[in-house]
């Protein structure tokens, strides 16, 4: 027995160690993987790929933000003037306006004429602005100029105010509003969630009867494992409608209805690590603190609350954290408006949600699939954070 026990725990053994180093690798795999597909997107070029804008040699514009692409074909912008062109009104054209021209018949076959066509156009008018294709670009020559793309940068990813990465000729990819929205609803939900989850947690752990604690404890922790998208399902035909019809409002899909279906299933988190904290509380300090003539509720206040103040807080941290990483739920109820807001009542987009909605159908080494990567690691050192934090906060409860 000894004999067969010396062989079967060093094999036992190399098998945790080999389970271990495997999980470590892969996880290392998957986040350098998410980084480098992620920062990827400062590599692409502020226009489509595929395209270039084009415009009459005598304009003295050299280069164009991503702003000012969007506000000239948004006819935000009317002067050249106004990014530092020449004096004269914008002439915004696409490829499918050489067709108000000319006639398919004109263009020869298989449009071996339309980069002629297109040189003709942009000759002729000197404050023109041609987005087109690269594979019928007329010759950079002559009257014709073409203006440098340069890349994303930095600044137009995380400093932007306006996500609409599917836009035409120059995609957005400001991460603002998804940042914004995505703490504006789990800020708002843990508002929410922790007075109500302490209270449980307070009565489970001072005054519930041991057979109300056994009843309602195993339906708390029965929350945590109803799926997302069923919370999502509740929200959409039970809070939805009840928050339009309360608050007057045009639409029930906001921030504020996000947030309530967030507190609702951060709850189970809050109540039981805080219930677990407050239970670890030696015996001990409370008999001498109503021995000293305090009242159960004093107790509770000045006693229970600050020995246990350590776990309820890894527990505010741990809801903070199921409540952003949260998808199905939040994608299904908030309206899925990328928009700046403080504003509870109105729409807005979280970045888990505008992952689950947009990853699917982007083509794969694409501009809008790289910066879908790029959140992810937004949302990946979030998550990180609040890891740490509850890991920091659990050791300093260990010290005490």
């Amino acid at each position: 027995m000894k004999q067969a026990r010396k062989i079967i725990e060093p094999i036992v053994e190399g098998m945790f160690r080999v389970s271990g180093a495997i999980t470590g690798i892969t996880i290392l795999l998957i986040i350098v993987f998410l980084f480098k597909e992620g920062f990827g997107l400062f590599q692409s070029p502020t226009v489509e790929k595929g395209y270039s804008l084009y415009v009459h040699s005598t304009n003295k514009v050299e280069a164009l933000s991503v702003a000012q692409i969007k506000d000239i074909y948004d006819q935000d912008v009317t002067r050249w003037e106004e990014v530092g062109g020449t004096s004269g009104d914008i002439m915004t054209f696409r490829i499918e306006d050489i067709f108000k021209m000319y006639k398919e018949e004109e263009m020869g076959e298989n449009y071996e004429l339309l980069p002629q066509k297109l040189a003709e156009v942009i000759a002729t008018h000197p404050n023109i602005v041609a987005y087109l294709p690269d594979q019928y670009a007329p010759a950079v020559q002559g009257d014709i100029k073409k203006i440098p793309s340069r890349t994303i940068g930095w600044k137009d990813f995380f400093l932007g105010m306006q996500w609409m990465p599917t836009a035409t000729p120059a995609p957005q990819f400001g991460v603002l509003p998804l940042i914004g929205g995505t703490l504006l609803v789990s800020i708002v939900a843990i508002l929410i969630a922790l007075p109500l989850g302490l209270g449980v947690a307070i009565y489970l752990s001072e005054l519930a009867s041991r057979r109300m604690r056994g009843i309602l404890k195993p339906v708390i922790e029965l929350l945590a494992g109803i799926p997302s998208v069923v919370y999502g399902f509740f929200g959409l035909i039970v809070l939805v409608p009840l928050v339009q019809d309360l608050f007057g409002l045009p639409v029930g899909e906001t921030a504020f209805t996000g947030s309530l279906i967030l507190a609702i299933m951060a709850l189970p988190t809050i109540i039981t690590v805080a219930e677990d904290a407050m239970r670890n509380t030696p015996r001990a300090m409370r008999e001498s603190s109503l021995a000293l003539g305090a009242t159960q509720w004093q107790t509770i206040y000045k006693v229970v609350l600050p020995y246990s103040i350590s776990g309820i807080s890894a527990a505010v941290v741990l809801g903070i954290g199921r409540a952003i990483g949260e998808t199905m739920a939040v994608l299904m109820v908030t309206g899925n408006a990328a928009i700046l807001t403080h504003n509870v009542f109105e729409p807005v987009r979280t970045i888990p949600a505008t992952i689950a909605a947009e990853l699917g159908e982007v083509p794969a080494g694409s501009a809008h699939y790289r910066s879908l990567f790029l959140l992810g690691c937004i949302l990946f050192a979030i998550t990180m954070v609040i890891s740490i934090s509850a890991e920091m906060i659990g050791k300093r409860r260990a010290q005490e």
